[in-house]
């Protein structure tokens, strides 16, 4: 990031794309590091789980399908209702494990390379041992943030399913018109897309101020819905984009991997996806860094690179947060 901060507000919708490729590009050695330690993990995990997840509820299905053409009482179907619920045993001790491992590699992977940006604006010399020290500390702050994150995201979705079923059986229910119910419908599946849409952004900037400032958790979350103020059609449009690069190598996987293709080509796309998956992944890492930047950039918060510096180098045996009034970002009165 040669820029100088001032000018990073007037990056607009293309040019944060471009910056965010310089930075990969310059230092591709780097993100390349990070990426097989951490990212290609987390690309693995993403993709097996669509595979195995289908093949266990596939199974599960099979096996319900064979027990209600089988007479109660029998040892067959003892078996057969014993194997179910050994596969739904199975079945979520597998999601558990899976949501488990990504959490842990979602976390390291934002921790390295929210940490390696920071160094890279403050051109502090980094190598990938250095990150791979910084990182298990790093992340112990964005885990209280996932943690809000993920509550806010449940009151949101129980809200949002009691709005729904109450409009829908005290209003929509007794409205005969076909028209009516599917334009409400499309309404309220708009409304709440954009609801979880806002709430990604400040989940992800969150995750952006837990490493670089001293806020974390709802502190976070609430300094990052302040700075999207002003910038909010940028990083929507953003966000967005990325957002159909995660559900177009989704989608590519499931119908030619998943769905049982000719294993020529289940072996050659699953490839492609896993590729581009990793580079998917790396770049919602970097342009979500570089978007704080432009949004602290709009606000007119400079970051006082020297302080930063110093405190990117204070370990003193864990993590030490970055001090708002000094280090992190200082009000500039235009």
């Amino acid at each position: 990031m040669d820029r100088e901060q001032e000018e990073l507000q007037f990056l607009g919708f293309f040019g944060i794309f471009k910056e965010s490729f310089k930075i990969i590009l310059t230092w591709r050695k780097i993100f390349s590091q990070i990426t097989l330690a951490l990212i290609l993990p987390l690309s693995f995990i993403f993709l097996a789980h669509m595979q195995i997840s289908q093949m266990i509820f596939f199974n599960i299905l099979d096996s319900e399908d064979a027990l209600d053409f089988t007479q109660s009482g029998t040892p067959k179907h003892d078996k057969l209702s014993d194997n179910i619920s050994a596969e739904w045993t199975a079945f979520w001790l597998f999601k558990f494990a899976y949501f488990t491992f990504l959490l842990i590699f979602s976390l390291l992977s934002t921790s390295a390379v929210v940490y390696t940006i920071a160094c890279i604006y403050t051109v502090k010399p980094i190598t990938f041992k250095k990150i791979m020290s910084v990182v298990p500390k790093v992340w112990k702050r964005l885990m209280v943030t996932f943690i809000w994150s993920f509550l806010v995201v449940v009151l949101y979705n129980i809200i949002a399913a009691v709005v729904f079923l109450t409009l829908w059986t005290q209003v929509v229910f007794h409205v005969n018109a076909v028209g009516f119910r599917i334009a409400v419908l499309v309404a309220l599946i708009i409304i709440y897309s954009v609801g979880m849409l806002y709430i990604t952004i400040v989940w992800h900037l969150a995750s952006v101020v837990s490493v670089l400032e001293d806020f974390y958790g709802i502190k976070a979350m609430i300094k990052s819905k302040n700075l999207i103020k002003g910038q909010m059609g940028v990083t929507v449009a953003v966000f967005i984009v990325v957002g159909v690069c995660f559900v177009g190598i989704q989608l590519l996987y499931e119908i030619f991997v998943v769905l049982h293709k000719p294993l020529g080509v289940r072996i050659g796309v699953g490839i492609v996806c896993f590729f581009l998956l990793c580079k998917v992944m790396l770049f919602d890492l970097v342009i979500q860094t570089v978007l704080y930047f432009v949004c602290k950039s709009y606000h007119h918060e400079n970051i006082n690179k020297s302080s930063l510096s110093d405190h990117l180098e204070v370990y003193l045996g864990e993590y030490v947060a970055l001090k708002s009034k000094d280090v992190q970002m200082e009000q500039l009165q235009v």
